[in-house]
């Protein structure tokens, strides 16, 4: 049986990732005033953030249409026997019921999946089912290695400013202010549907090193990702910092994209990961 997959850009998969491993990135739409971009194939995350920092209002995002996951399912029913489809966190997007909806009415079998985190999480979930799809896996067993995935995946995350989030509403401006006042530098994971509060650390260099610490207490990783928005000399030693659990050679390196990046914004880092053991 071959099984095709699909995830969305909010995944943030590196482009050389999707490709080597035949994953379909449905992009995002990015709008700044009357411009709309395609997220990863009209703008480059680096050109987003220069765009990001200069724009007097946040960008808009939106996902793509129902008509285009159509046409996205039929192409790869063409060669596919079956679909399964890997999105960001419902709770967060409208993306997974789109394509729920429209694979209702194509005849060939698709699973949609709430992947129930975002950024490189849901990447290593579409990774996930990658690998199984290659290797002549159906797609119930592909889509149970998913679903038993998804309570050991998270995503933890610095950020060089609440100011985005504040804007885009996922936390409230007093909190930000605050959080600027104090110079709070907060570590926030992404897990089961849930944004949620890790700690918070007084100084950048403490967030970062306890972000790694956190990692490190989790046990043995199936995979592991390192994304940044503007930064790429932090990742890197983020990776060399978690290099004792998880060899540096097989982390995936990603930059966080538009769709993520309008609420992250500039000087953020973080690490997705699956461990063996469901993440408490």
């Amino acid at each position: 049986m071959k099984v095709g997959v699909v995830t969305d850009s909010t995944s943030d998969l590196p482009p050389e990732v999707a490709r080597d491993l035949g994953i379909t990135v449905v992009p995002a739409q990015i709008q700044f005033g009357d411009q709309v971009f395609l997220d990863g194939v009209e703008l480059t995350a680096d050109e987003f953030y220069r765009r990001l920092q200069s724009s007097p209002t946040l960008p808009k995002t939106s996902p793509a249409s129902i008509s285009t996951f159509q046409s996205v399912y039929r192409r790869i029913a063409e060669e596919a026997d079956a679909i399964i489809s890997i999105h960001v966190v419902a709770r967060l997007s409208v993306t997974y019921d789109i394509a729920r909806q429209a694979s209702a009415d194509l005849k060939c079998p698709i699973a949609v999946v709430d992947s129930q985190t975002a950024s490189m999480a849901c990447g290593l979930l579409a990774i996930t089912a990658a690998k199984a799809a290659r290797a002549g896996e159906s797609l119930k067993n592909i889509e149970g290695l998913v679903r038993d995935a998804i309570p050991c995946t998270v995503t933890y995350g610095v950020f060089g400013t609440l100011e985005y989030l504040a804007k885009g509403g996922r936390i409230g401006r007093g909190q930000a202010f605050l959080g600027a006042l104090l110079k709070i530098n907060p570590i926030l994971a992404i897990k089961m549907s849930e944004v949620v509060p890790v700690e918070r650390v007084r100084t950048r260099a403490r967030a970062v090193e306890r972000m790694c610490e956190i990692v490190r207490s989790l046990g043995t990783l199936r995979e592991l990702s390192v994304m940044r928005t503007t930064e790429p000399a932090e990742a890197d030693d983020v990776i060399r910092r978690l290099s004792s659990v998880f060899p540096p050679e097989r982390v995936y390196r990603a930059s966080i994209g538009p769709s993520m990046g309008t609420q992250v914004g500039p000087n953020a880092v973080g690490v997705a990961l699956i461990a063996e053991k469901p993440v408490p």
